[in-house]
């Protein structure tokens, strides 16, 4: 069971803050029946979820490893019309978006996903994922 705005978050509808304005002025319901509290749990899968009447389903989790060549961005769009890498991988009906960044005139590893809370897990410093490991450096 989990928060119905974090669900709303998850599966793309909007952010955490605005999934809670939905609910808030009622633009939500849980199985047939209006939400307007926040808080409200929903068992996903289980729970059948409608945002202005349609229905919120939860993505299947994608993982991709991805060598970024020289000259790409790391964003998912760029009004300047550049190459992102999301442009190098095959359409998918999920959001993805990269864990991390690496300067456009830098190669590596990227990881790209929609699974919001194993990125958070891998950036946020409290976790203490060492990045930037270099092919052939040694620890001291």
């Amino acid at each position: 069971m989990i928060r119905l705005q974090k669900y709303l978050a998850e599966c793309g509808v909007a952010s955490r803050r605005a999934s809670e304005k939905l609910i808030t002025d009622g633009l939500v319901t849980v199985d047939g029946v209006v939400i307007t509290e926040l808080g409200t749990k929903v068992e996903p899968g289980k729970s059948r979820v409608t945002c202005e009447g349609t229905p919120v389903v939860l993505d299947e989790k994608v993982w991709i490893m991805l060598n970024k060549p020289t000259g790409v961005i790391c964003t998912s769009e760029d009004p300047e019309g550049r190459e992102t890498v999301l442009d190098l991988l095959p359409a998918c009906a999920s959001r993805l978006y990269t864990v991390g960044r690496l300067d456009v005139m830098s190669e590596g590893l990227l990881l790209v996903t929609n699974d919001g809370e194993l990125a958070h897990r891998l950036m946020h410093p409290r976790h203490h994922v060492e990045k930037n490991i270099r092919s052939g450096s040694t620890a001291n």
